[in-house]
């Protein structure tokens, strides 16, 4: 029994007892904070990787939008419709492409008949000119012809150098004179986005990568292609002889693989073509690296502080006194992690704060456009605004004559009357001349709480008498519905009425029945608007890409009012799109109820 009690048994007891409560806190440390560890850095990498996907599209984008004007010029040209009603190479014309090619750095800018052969280059000058080869077998060329417009991603058949063809057709007097196309080389944005160990692409609706900071990828195929469609894509020689064989990469969110088998955070984007996406995937074996030996360092803090402890605890019970090293260790050690963590936030508010300037100097770019596109349909809406204001202008002048009348007939009450109407008229004129000018004003507006039914009241004063003359039925919602409050901006949720309005009306001027309606309803917490006309409807061939800029059906048409309206509908927190309908065009607009 006195074995049992001596000082030696009570202290290797002791530090028995020490080791496995160690022990224990060792494994429930490394238990807990590991995974968490795991997920921070995991997180911190992938948003790293969503910032770098969105300055790699904005590239991209910006790539675009430079080049996807010019077809749009060259077919105002009177240089180029000339060589295209002719159907001879004109020297002159040749040497003008090719100063504009230089100015703007398209590789090539080429016209074609209508038989698909090339009669003016801007390189027709050096030996790979594009002069009298025939594109009829091109499917920007095909597209062009049938639809008016299109984007082909392709291998040059001369040059041998993938790019995008911009290809537009040529009418005159309602007859094709031919196709202008643009071609769009990528390899220097390819270059832009290289980075150490990282991989940014592009793949087609096929999953085939058309434009990657990695050469070796170019050309292969994120996803097994079905036999028909490889078998169709030989045979257009899209590709050229490229094997479409599968790239080494892995795209599955929670286990995505670099080409060497490097677990990678993986970001995909979509790219304003139709079927086209941007992915960029980002390492994570240095962040998983980092993860470890975070939890290796808590791991030995957390020893450290329990042994610490246990000293502490010991020399508290034997001596009264504290280890003021070890406590000055762990102090020192807290505070060290302390100022990392605050450098780690100083960093992310920075980059908080570049993101936002970005934000910010983007949704002032597409305010720009939506105030263009307000200011361009003015001229349209000027006119039915003037017929509402000649209408109380008239009946102030008869008002003002009799007023006068009775004056001096000695009828005072009678003339304080027509005076009032007068007073009455010329708020009436206020009232539809403030709206035009809200209308035209420059800037986004605040984003909130907005009446229906002043909304649209403010519609039929700027487009109603378009539709009164040309005899056409506008049906607008009057009932409880129309008195809703949705979350939107008043000016911007006129203009996409008033743009889906407009293009109702031309759709349906030619119908002797013709008629356009609005309807509110609910869904759920969100209330539907609904534009729909009994016109020919949307012609298949362009529903898919509607809402693509410069896409339209139009005539004289841009194809840009539909993106804008669609823009300012995401930015309201709702939705804007063209559903299916036994007869004519019905598009849906969902807005937040306020």
């Amino acid at each position: 029994m006195a074995r049992l009690r001596s000082p030696l048994f009570i202290t290797a007891l002791t530090v028995l007892l020490a080791f496995a409560a160690l022990g224990v806190i060792v494994a429930g440390v490394a238990s807990i904070y590991g995974p968490r560890a795991v997920a921070d850095v995991t997180a911190s990498v992938r948003m790293r990787a969503v910032q770098q996907t969105r300055s790699n599209l904005r590239l991209l984008e910006a790539e675009l939008q430079t080049y996807r004007l010019l077809p749009v010029m060259l077919g105002e040209y009177p240089a180029v419709r000339a060589a295209l009603a002719s159907g001879r190479v004109d020297p002159a014309l040749n040497e003008k492409l090719a100063m504009l090619a230089e100015r703007t750095g398209a590789p090539v800018i080429y016209a074609l008949d209508t038989q698909g052969m090339t009669i003016a280059a801007s390189n027709a000058a050096r030996p790979d000119s594009f002069l009298g080869h025939d594109y009829r077998f091109r499917e920007y060329f095909t597209k062009a012809m049938a639809s008016g417009a299109t984007e082909f991603f392709a291998l040059g058949s001369v040059s041998g150098r993938p790019g995008l063809y911009l290809s537009r057709r040529i009418d005159r007097d309602g007859r094709p004179l031919g196709v202008v196309v643009v071609k769009v080389e990528f390899e220097k944005i390819a270059r832009a986005w290289i980075q150490d160990h990282m991989a940014t692409f592009v793949t087609d609706a096929d999953g085939i990568i058309l434009i990657s900071s990695d050469p070796a990828l170019q050309f292969r195929t994120t996803r097994p292609l079905a036999p028909a469609r490889r078998a169709a894509l030989v045979a257009t020689r899209q590709f050229g002889n490229s094997p479409l064989a599968r790239a080494p990469l892995l795209l599955d969110d929670d286990r995505a693989r670099l080409s060497d088998g490097t677990p990678a955070a993986t970001v995909s984007l979509p790219v304003p073509i139709a079927g086209w996406r941007l992915v960029h995937m980002e390492p994570l074996d240095a962040a998983l690296r980092t993860a470890a030996a975070r939890t290796r360092w808590a791991t030995a803090i957390a020893a450290l502080a329990t042994i610490a402890a246990m000293l502490a605890a010991w020399w508290l019970y034997e001596r009264r006194k504290r280890n003021a090293g070890a406590r000055a260790e762990l102090e020192a050690e807290v505070a060290r992690r302390t100022a990392e963590l605050r450098a780690t936030a100083d960093r992310l508010q920075i980059e908080v704060e570049q993101r936002e300037a970005s934000d910010q100097r983007f949704r002032q770019a597409r305010e720009e456009l939506a105030h263009a596109n307000r200011v361009g349909s003015i001229g349209t809406i000027t006119a039915s605004v003037a017929h509402e204001i000649n209408q109380p202008v008239a009946a102030i002048r008869t008002f003002a004559d009799n007023a006068a009348a009775f004056l001096d007939r000695g009828e005072p009450a009678r003339a304080a009357t027509n005076l009032q109407s007068i007073v009455d008229l010329t708020s009436r004129i206020g009232t539809i001349t403030a709206g035009l000018r809200r209308y035209a004003r420059r800037g986004a507006g605040s984003i909130g709480p907005v009446a229906l039914d002043e909304a649209i009241d403010g519609v039929r004063l700027l487009i109603g008498d378009r539709f009164r003359a040309k005899g056409v039925t506008l049906d607008l919602p009057t009932g409880p519905e129309a008195r809703l409050t949705v979350i939107a901006g008043r000016v911007r949720l006129e203009q996409v009425l008033v743009n889906l309005l407009q293009n109702a009306l031309d759709a349906v001027a030619d119908r002797r029945d013709a008629r356009v309606s609005v309807t509110v309803g609910r869904k759920g917490r969100d209330v539907v608007l609904t534009v729909a006309d009994n016109g020919p409807g949307i012609d298949a061939a362009i529903a898919d890409h509607l809402f693509t800029p410069f896409a339209t059906s139009k005539k004289d048409g841009l194809g840009l009012g539909l993106g804008i309206a669609r823009d300012i509908m995401t930015e309201f927190g709702g939705t804007l799109d063209l559903v299916p309908a036994p007869e004519g065009a019905i598009f849906r607009m969902i807005l937040v109820k306020a």
